[in-house]
């Protein structure tokens, strides 16, 4: 089974017989929606506007980085109001981030925009005196407590329950949650909120929210360094009305695994770079409710279907921080699914923590897996394949290459250059065609990157007609410059992929982008060529 999947997808990965024309891919809270069937579909406008920004001299896709976080705390305090009344632009990030930032900003606000922002992360139960008018209008019903949370909702009005069941299968939903995420994975609690829900119980409070607002979780309370306490929002119903796509249980089963992690996320390091929040936050829907599926409607901006964006881009205008779920997924898929909380431990900002941002806090826990460069030069070829790198690969659409081309007897040789930006990859593909079944036949490979200060890869595999793949990591010099030879002939081999990989991890810190570490990164549009050639030896 396995092996004529790999054949399949290797053959679809060139475009089956249209080789002589290489298929040119991109270089380029939880939004509403649902999983996807039509990625490669999806795909094809961000791959036309990323060709286009790499005509312009860009290098990335339109929405992609890097993008600046300069939002003054006005702007900042603006930007959660729109978002909490449903006047979300598509600009503005998700509700949990809006309120993390406002957060973070609330202590440079004065008068009455101080007074707003306090609202704003103010509990539901502020009631209808709570002048953003996100407050209950009714007094809520006696909560419903277990010995670790409490479910406030109200009995009647806009913001009730269909029934005090579903309320009750809230407060179950997000207890099986925190079984999952805390007592099985050993993750921290989120922190007391100092009896602010009436008890020292985590709260959740079901609302009305408005089509498209599943939930959120707001940080609260400052605790220690950047650690707070906080408390969770849900739709109180997830009526088809205001969320047509996918059923109220299966959204409130995705929501709650999402938000409550946030709220996990809070006892490590509230002010992590965002990225990260996000895509572990997603990855960790996949722990809670693996049949829903809902992730995968990211994968149109996930690194499998989007290697040009950087793996830490945190984008206003797509969707770039969920998709990148995948690299969490591959990671644990190899190293174990304790692998996410030990790169929370290194990002936590306690004095038993690592007190790093996001990208040496993966580096550390990398460092006896092979490192980051040469991990994430394996994912990244692996992408090209994912029924055989993810749990659910197999069910995943083929990705697309920059570039392919047959190799015949009388066109032995095929040069492909490019410019990669920090964290991300290109992948060409060879096929052995007319005039190679000779076994005497091989493709010398040779790789031009960058200097290797800056982390250049490049991946070799080798898909043979057998279904089996051969994996060899170019070793590249002080130059970036590397070459290796694999077997060419069309008897024995489908094709070969070359994934050249920018692993750069180099930043100019604290320049207020989005990006890891607020940072610029030193070397995006690096050069890089691969040249394929035809030998007989």
């Amino acid at each position: 089974m396995r092996r004529i999947v790999t054949t399949a997808v290797a053959m679809a990965l060139v475009g089956g017989a249209a080789l002589s024309a290489p298929a040119v891919a991109a270089d380029g809270d939880r939004p509403a929606g649902k999983a996807t069937t039509g990625v490669q579909q999806q795909t094809r406008a961000l791959e036309k506007a990323a060709d286009k920004a790499l005509e312009n001299g860009l290098g990335l896709a339109p929405g992609a980085v890097p993008e600046v976080s300069d939002a003054t705390a006005p702007e900042t305090l603006a930007t959660a109001r729109r978002v909490l009344s449903g006047n979300a632009t598509r600009r503005d990030p998700s509700a949990t981030i809006a309120l993390r930032d406002l957060f973070v900003k609330r202590s440079q606000l004065r008068g009455e925009d101080l007074r707003g922002a306090d609202a704003l992360l103010a509990r539901p139960t502020d009631g209808a005196g709570d002048n953003q008018g996100f407050g209950y209008t009714v007094p809520e019903a006696a909560p419903l407590c277990n010995t670790r949370i409490c479910l406030h909702y109200v009995p009647t009005g806009a913001d009730a329950p269909p029934s005090p069941e579903w309320a009750a299968h809230n407060l179950a939903t997000m207890d099986s949650v925190w079984s999952t995420i805390v007592d099985g994975l050993g993750y921290r609690a989120p922190l007391g909120d100092r009896a602010e829900g009436g008890n020292a119980l985590f709260d959740v409070y079901l609302k009305d929210l408005g089509t498209g607002l599943y939930g959120f979780c707001a940080p609260e309370r400052r605790v220690k360094k950047r650690t707070a306490s906080g408390y969770c929002v849900l739709d109180n119903d997830y009526a088809a009305a205001q969320f047509p796509s996918g059923t109220p249980n299966d959204n409130l089963a995705v929501t709650a695994g999402h938000e409550f992690f946030h709220a996990v996320q809070f006892a490590y390091d509230y002010a992590e770079d965002p990225w990260m929040m996000e895509s572990t936050a997603t990855w960790m829907e996949e722990r809670i409710a693996s049949q829903v599926n809902d992730n995968r409607q990211y994968f149109p901006t996930s690194q499998i279907y989007a290697p040009y964006v950087p793996l830490d881009t945190f984008s206003r205008t797509s969707t770039y921080q969920y998709g990148n779920w995948v690299f969490w997924e591959y990671l644990t898929n190899r190293y174990g699914i304790g692998l996410v909380k030990k790169a929370w431990k290194q990002a936590g900002s306690l004095k038993s923590d690592g007190g790093k941002s996001s990208i040496p806090a993966l580096q550390r826990v990398l460092r006896g897996k092979g490192g980051l460069t040469k991990v994430y030069a394996k994912f990244a070829a692996g992408n090209l394949i994912p029924a055989l790198n993810y749990p659910e690969g197999v069910e995943y659409p083929a990705p697309k290459v920059r570039g392919a081309k047959a190799l015949r007897r009388n066109k032995r040789a095929k040069r492909f250059a490019t410019r990669i930006n920090h964290l991300s990859s290109a992948s060409y593909v060879y096929v052995p065609g007319k005039g190679l079944g000779a076994k005497k036949w091989k493709l010398a490979v040779r790789v031009a990157g960058p200097a290797k200060r800056t982390s250049p890869a490049a991946v070799v595999v080798t898909y043979l007609a057998n279904g089996k793949r051969k994996v060899k990591l170019v070793r590249l010099n002080r130059g970036g410059d590397g070459h290796t030879k694999v077997a060419f002939s069309n008897r024995s081999v489908a094709a070969v992929s070359v994934t050249l990989v920018n692993a750069s991890t180099r930043y100019r810190c604290n320049q207020r982008t989005l990006l890891a570490c607020g940072g610029r990164p030193l070397d995006d549009r690096a050069r890089f060529a691969v040249t394929g050639r035809v030998t007989k030896r």
